[in-house]
């Protein structure tokens, strides 16, 4: 089982914004541990998530999935109407909503998932369980 995974982003304030909103409002995380230069988000027995200030230097190049390296996170919801209600607040808040011309079945016909970038273009996805 995995224990946690940490994410280096660019800038720690816009990282925690977006992801606040996703792990706490909308999948029932909670803060974990805070320290100058990073944050953590736990939930039950899950692994926690990671998130740390990079080095200036660290900066560039930037951040890009399709590089070697992570491609994106995704997390499992068992309730439609909320992953409605995930999607229509994300856009709101003008963060990028990926595939939105396929939502809910960029991931294919049979696969009910909402898919979106981070500050750092990280693609993030939020997938139905059945």
């Amino acid at each position: 089982m995995i224990h946690h995974i940490e994410l280096y982003v660019s800038d720690l304030y816009t990282s925690r914004r977006f992801w606040e909103v996703l792990l706490i409002d909308h999948l029932g995380y909670k803060k974990y541990q805070q320290w100058e230069r990073g944050i953590s988000y736990s939930k039950g027995n899950s692994p926690y998530i990671v998130f740390v200030q990079a080095a200036k230097e660290k900066l560039l190049p930037a951040y890009n999935r399709t590089r070697v390296g992570l491609n994106h996170l995704a997390f499992s919801i068992s309730d439609k109407k909320k992953l409605a209600q995930i999607r229509s607040e994300l856009n709101s808040l003008g963060y990028k909503e990926l595939y939105p011309e396929k939502y809910p079945h960029a991931g294919g016909k049979k696969h009910y998932a909402l898919y979106f970038e981070d500050p750092d273009r990280i693609k993030v996805e939020v997938v139905l369980e059945n």
